[in-house]
């Protein structure tokens, strides 16, 4: 079961927090249906989107607790468990396990950064082993964590050292590894692509699985998108790549995903409040500059 393939679209959720920066669990019911109306297949928490490093363990785990609570079959709960300190790691781990949570994850630590394959395994090694009874993924997102080392080399290791491996959070453009890692071992390994803006080329190399935010405000396009490429319709699928990636540009030319983001789930009907330190807030007229925006690129009208 550790190894079944998982298919299908996982939203990274913003964590919610209130007007005081503190979390707020409590909006999760309202999220958790949302997702699910809009045919997600589960959610990847407390990640980079979840700003899960800018929490303490306790807020961590809180999070984690009211997200299980609406995990079902086709809806999968997987918590991101990664800090710099394998032993908080090993907590965090321990403790989705406890709750239930489908699997778990980490990326590789930021601070003493490992330069090769076998200290970054071992560090996973000794995070996955707290929670040996749920499938583990690898976060791989050298954007962030600053370690780029060969994902080929740390499946052929890490399979050896890691009982409970079951795939890469994939998220980086270098598409003829990630091919490669779906390919392996006859495609034991669940590959989830993380950049939102190539689902498209993803899925022509054989990659059925992704993680990312734009999911949690615009899944129905890209559900469509799929649709359209099973059906054999490229160019359809293609243009509502184009459409999308238009609106994610205008994301990064208005604070960022995750700064966006978090305001336009409040404009989709869920509030999740600002961001926490060291992200900041959009102004009202940024708020205003985005929305205008969105309108003139019917980002309202597509997800309908």
């Amino acid at each position: 079961m550790i190894n079944k393939s998982i298919k299908g679209i996982i939203a990274a959720p913003f964590t919610p927090m209130n007007e005081v920066g503190e979390i707020n669990p409590g909006i999760i019911f309202d999220y958790a249906h949302k997702l699910k109306k809009d045919g997600l297949s589960g959610v990847f928490v407390c990640g980079t989107t979840g700003e899960g490093m800018s929490m303490t363990l306790e807020e961590r785990k809180e999070i984690a607790e009211e997200w299980v609570k609406y995990q079902e079959n086709n809806f999968k709960v997987i918590v991101h468990v990664g800090t710099t300190s394998f032993k908080q790691s090993q907590e965090l781990a321990r403790h989705a396990q406890k709750i239930g949570a489908y699997g778990t994850s980490i990326m590789g630590p930021m601070f003493l950064k490992p330069t090769n394959i076998e200290p970054l395994v071992d560090f996973c090694a000794s995070v996955a082993c707290a929670a040996p009874n749920i499938p583990f993924y690898y976060y791989h997102i050298p954007i962030i964590s600053g370690i780029e080392l060969s994902m080929n080399d740390y499946l052929e290791i890490a399979q050896k050292k890691i009982p409970n491996l079951a795939g890469i959070k994939y998220t980086h453009d270098n598409l003829v590894e990630m091919q490669h890692c779906n390919n392996v071992d006859g495609g034991k390994w669940t590959i989830f692509n993380g950049f939102d803006e190539n689902l498209f080329k993803v899925l022509n190399i054989g990659i059925e699985a992704a993680v990312g935010s734009t999911y949690n405000y615009m899944n129905p396009i890209y559900l469509s998108l799929i649709k359209d490429f099973k059906l054999g319709n490229s160019e359809a699928a293609l243009k509502k790549q184009q459409k999308c990636n238009d609106i994610i540009a205008s994301l990064f030319e208005n604070g960022g995903p995750m700064i966006a983001g978090k305001a336009i789930m409040k404009w989709v009907g869920v509030d999740c409040g600002p961001c926490r330190l060291p992200l900041t807030n959009l102004s009202d007229k940024s708020l205003s500059n985005l929305r205008d925006v969105l309108e003139a690129k019917d980002f309202f009208g597509l997800n309908q």
